[in-house]
């Protein structure tokens, strides 16, 4: 039994505790503060881009008209990428209409975009194409019912 014994540390032991600490909460601390602003990225981009692609096929299929619902649709890509804070020419933009062979938007077709881009992570320098291969892509797809009212004008 240890009764009466009382625990003291070796002397070559005394003082190594912070260095310890802040050595240890360093090698912690970095990636996880990494990781923390890499998903705060991804998820950006991730929101801005389902909005982007929400938010256009809703204004292509309530235009009154062909031109008035594309010129509508470039306006709302503008401002959810401002937004977001999405540089508005990394988006890329596919519209289709169904069904096929129909002109889009039309009378009683569900109009279908797809907004995908790509978010850079932070931090990393453009050498050795570096900045090229750290990227995370997103995507987002909207679908919306055009009225069979709509004016095709």
């Amino acid at each position: 039994m240890l009764r009466g014994r009382v625990w003291k540390p070796r002397p070559d032991d005394d003082g190594s505790a912070a260095l310890e600490f802040v050595t240890v909460g360093v090698i912690l601390l970095v990636p996880f503060v990494y990781l923390v602003l890499i998903l705060g990225a991804v998820q950006e981009h991730a929101l801005g881009v389902e909005a982007a692609a929400r938010h256009t096929a809703r204004a292509l299929s309530a235009g009154p008209d062909r031109e008035t619902a594309a010129e509508r649709g470039e306006r709302v890509l503008d401002g959810v990428a401002d937004e977001y804070g999405i540089d508005r020419d990394s988006l890329t933009v596919e519209i289709a209409c169904q069904p096929a062979g129909t002109p889009c938007p039309a009378s009683g077709s569900t109009v279908t975009v797809t907004i995908s881009a790509t978010v850079r992570l932070p931090f990393v320098p453009p050498v050795f194409g570096l900045e090229k291969a750290a990227v995370i892509p997103v995507e987002a797809t909207s679908v919306h019912k055009t009225s069979r009212l709509w004016d095709s004008g």
